[in-house]
């Protein structure tokens, strides 16, 4: 009887092994351009105002409803007396006015006022009901929560531009004599970035930059624009681990090539950019010039 069980494990075992050799496995597939989540769901920011009269303002159960997400229906302000029809898309965003961030350099409050309102995009609603004064539309796309009060803005199609390989990235690549700007900061408000995240930068239209541009990021040795104190002359001497022979100020040392990055939304004086390459943490406050 031992005999038996022992030869029926042995046939189980082999035949899992077997079974496992045959499944196919495949690698999580790498993001290396802009997909449709991210060229929807990162934000942006601009001088333009948008109409506020166009408003999410409730939703089905809404008596214990904070916020509505993928599947809800919710109501906008706007019915048949506005010309809705069902089957209209929309997106809806709302001002980013998170009060709570400490400048990370020098002059980022003041570069974010220059280029205008950061915005959220909170997802795509479809209008299933029009009425005289209202609208029931349902939620088909989520980045974010969606809230009363949110603003609607028609639907515009979001191009995906077209990529180069990560390959092409010249770690040394020479001074490009276009604009330059700087990373003024990120989705969500962070100030350190790497491979994929989306960051703002304070270059739009009127510097001539479109959909499917590179920028390339830098930044020099010996700057001192971050918030958070730093070590003077750190970039020839460091005290108890050596010093240059004479003194080197930021702009006499080679700049430092820390990434590249896509452009997939402009406005008048700000692109989104999605960073492709990095070859070290990209912070707020590193320089951006167009490839």
């Amino acid at each position: 009887m031992r005999t038996k069980i022992a030869a029926f494990s042995l046939v189980a075992v082999l035949g899992a092994a077997g079974g496992s050799a045959q499944e196919i496995r495949t690698a999580p597939k790498e993001i290396t351009a802009p997909d449709y989540n991210i060229v929807n769901c990162s934000g942006f920011v601009t001088d333009q105002k948008f109409p506020h009269e166009f408003r999410l303002i409730s939703g089905e159960q809404s008596n214990y409803k904070l916020t509505f997400t993928s599947g809800d229906y919710v109501y906008i302000n706007r019915g048949q007396d506005k010309g809705v029809r069902v089957g209209d898309r929309f997106f809806v965003v709302r001002p980013d006015d998170y009060a709570g961030d400490v400048p990370w350099f020098k002059w980022q409050d003041k570069l974010m006022k220059a280029m205008g309102t950061q915005y959220i995009d909170a997802g795509q609603v479809r209008v299933v009901n029009v009425q005289a004064k209202a609208s029931i539309a349902q939620v088909i796309f989520s980045c974010d929560y969606m809230q009363r009060g949110d603003i609607v803005v028609p639907y515009q199609d979001r191009p995906v531009p077209p990529f180069k390989e990560a390959a092409a990235f010249d770690h040394f690549a020479p001074v490009s004599g276009k604009p330059v700007a700087m990373v003024v900061t990120g989705k969500d408000h962070q100030d350190a970035f790497g491979k994929n995240s989306a960051v703002y930068v304070n270059l739009g239209t009127n510097q001539g930059v479109k959909v499917g541009d590179y920028f390339r990021i830098f930044r020099y040795q010996g700057s001192t624009a971050e918030t958070v104190p730093q070590a003077k002359d750190y970039q020839f001497t460091m005290y108890g681990f050596g010093s240059a022979p004479e003194r080197y100020s930021w702009n006499e040392l080679p700049r430092e090539i820390v990434g590249e990055g896509i452009v997939f939304n402009v406005s008048h004086n700000s692109s989104t950019m999605m960073i492709t390459v990095s070859s070290s943490q990209i912070y707020a406050g590193d320089y951006i010039e167009i490839e």
